[in-house]
C-alpha cells in the first residue's frame, strides 16, 4: 500500500507526538523518582550503560534536558565511564533530536517555505559552526534547539555531529563529575 504525501506527514506527526508523549510518561517517573533509577542502574550489571544511553533517548523526544542524568551516571559509573556514557547517551539524544528536526521540514515543507519567513529568518545561519557549537551552551534547551533547528535547516550531518560532540562531551563531564562530587560528599 502506497502512502499520498499528505498521509506520510500525518504518520510522522503522529509518530513523533507518540514518542514525545512516551518520553515524558518515562521521564516523569525517572524525575520523581531518581533513587530508584540509581538503585536500579547498579543492579542490572552490564546492561546499566544501555539501560542508560536508552534514557538519554527517552529525553532527545523530551524538552527535558539531561544534566539530572548525566549527574546519575557519575554517581554509578564514576567520572570517566559515567562520562563516555554520558557522551555517547548525549550523542544519541543530539540525533534524535535532529531527526525530529529534519521531519518537521519534511512534514512542513520548511525548504519551500523559508524563503518567505519573516525577518530574513529564511537566510538564518543555521550551518555556522559558531551558532552549532556556542548555542549548544546555553543552558537547558540550547542543545536542543540547535539540534531541532540544525535537522530543519538541513545541516549537513557530518558537520552537525562533529560540532555536538565538542560541546556535549565537556558539558556531559562538568555534569558527570559534579554528581560523582556530589555522591562523594553524601
Amino acid at each position: 500500500m502506497r502512502l499520498s504525501w499528505d498521509a506520510k506527514k500525518a504518520q510522522t506527526l503522529v509518530i513523533v507526538l507518540l514518542a514525545f508523549a512516551l518520553s515524558i510518561a518515562l521521564v516523569t517517573y525517572v524525575a520523581d523518582h531518581p533513587a530508584t533509577v540509581e538503585t536500579f542502574m547498579r543492579h542490572i550489571g552490564i546492561w546499566a550503560p544501555v539501560a542508560s544511553i536508552a534514557l538519554y533517548a527517552a529525553l532527545g523526544v523530551s524538552p527535558i534536558p539531561s544534566e539530572a542524568l548525566s549527574m546519575i551516571n557519575g554517581a554509578v559509573f564514576g567520572p570517566l565511564l559515567g562520562t563516555l556514557i554520558g557522551f555517547a547517551g548525549n550523542m544519541v539524544s543530539a540525533t534524535i533530536e535532529y531527526g525530529i528536526g529534519a521531519s518537521l521540514s519534511n512534514v512542513t515543507d520548511f525548504e519551500a517555505r523559508k524563503e518567505h519567513l519573516p525577518l530574513g529568518l529564511g537566510r538564518f545561519p543555521a550551518d555556522s559552526v559558531w551558532f552549532l557549537i556556542f548555542g549548544r551552551m546555553v543552558p537547558g534547551y540550547g542543545g536542543k534547539l540547535v539540534s531541532v533547528i540544525g535537522g530543519v535547516y538541513r545541516v549537513p550531518l557530518w558537520r552537525y555531529l562533529w560540532t555536538a560532540a565538542i560541546p556535549t562531551l565537556v558539558g556531559t563531564a562538568i555534569f558527570v563529575v559534579g554528581g560523582f562530587g556530589l555522591m562523594r560528599v553524601f
